[in-house]
């Protein structure tokens, strides 16, 4: 019989089970059909570009993910963050600079030389990071399997951690939905080697590079439950986007197209539960890979605080 049954396979869950099999714990996975939202995520570590919106716990949460992914996943590129803005809304710069720290102006070019000629200024988030998420998730996944984690879609057998994302709605009707979407561009004209932010008043959005020319543009914020496909106004403004930050991307490919639906409470930050039994790691929102790290941990705490917990 496993001691603890994690539910959920995506980045909450999988970070809870490796840090339980890294502690020598007895555990299960359960697995559904549902896809987690973290399946369509940027994979962007970056917790002070994220202090534009979020609360400054986000922001201290976060910035230890970059490190704790390296130590656990290869391919983690700690190349920063480049914030940009087009000309007529270079207001936009000012106000993001204003509202985040450990950033300083930049020549955009002189980061990325594909840009050259087409942004004046630019903010250069040094000490951030990015991974390919689903890359992340298989290591971790890999690594689990390694050490004997099984992971099935059986009944559960041991002290259950809810780790379901917005699937958890039935335990927790208080979670709200909140929909991205995205797109998988491929161009071998472009080479950028750090996430680019483009600031906008109505739809900001990120181009986040990956491997073998392929690029991740995202992602709307919609309050909704709707997991449809993409709407074609969403296209239209994430190609648009992609259009400012260069023309040479009117001719990239797309090769995929997703939404997902991330969970969040109310004040749009994490947290670790208890409640009849069950223990919960959820309610991370737009900060899934940035976040879960800190929430699994956040989660052993407890646990150790509290072994009367455990079966």
């Amino acid at each position: 019989m496993s001691r603890w049954s994690v539910l959920g396979s995506g980045v909450a869950g999988l970070c809870v089970a490796t840090l339980l099999a890294e502690q020598g714990e007895t555990l299960e996975v359960i697995v559904s059909d549902e896809m987690p939202a973290s399946h369509w995520a940027g994979g962007m570590l970056a917790p002070f570009c994220e202090g534009e919106s979020a609360p400054e716990r986000v922001t201290a949460l976060g910035q230890h993910a970059a490190g704790w992914w390296s130590q656990r996943v290869e391919g983690v590129a700690q190349q920063g963050t480049l914030v940009l803005a087009s000309p007529r809304d270079a207001t936009e710069l000012t106000r993001f600079a204003r509202l985040t720290r450990q950033h300083q102006w930049c020549n955009p070019e002189e980061l990325e030389p594909d840009l050259a000629g087409r942004f004046a200024r630019g903010l250069f988030f040094a000490g951030e990071a990015h991974l390919n998420p689903r890359d992340a998730l298989r290591q971790l996944r890999a690594a689990l399997e390694a050490r004997g984690v099984a992971f099935h879609a059986g009944k559960p057998s041991g002290t259950l951690i809810d780790c379901r994302g917005i699937h958890a709605t039935d335990r927790q009707p208080e979670l709200r939905a909140v929909r991205g979407e995205m797109l998988i561009l491929h161009s071998d004209d472009l080479h950028f080697s750090r996430p680019i932010r483009l600031l906008h008043p109505r739809f900001p959005c990120y181009l986040v590079p990956r491997a073998s020319g392929h690029f991740m543009l995202g992602a709307t914020m919609v309050e909704s439950d709707d997991a449809s496909p993409i709407s074609v106004r969403a296209m239209m403004e994430l190609l648009s986007a992609a259009w400012t930050i260069h023309p040479a991307l009117a001719e990239a490919r797309i090769v995929e197209s997703g939404t997902g639906r991330r969970p969040a409470y109310r004040h749009n930050v994490p947290e670790v539960r208890y409640r009849d039994g069950v223990f919960s790691v959820n309610g991370m929102y737009r900060h899934g890979f940035l976040l879960a790290p800190a929430m699994a941990q956040h989660l052993m705490q407890l646990l150790s605080q509290e072994s009367h917990y455990a079966n």
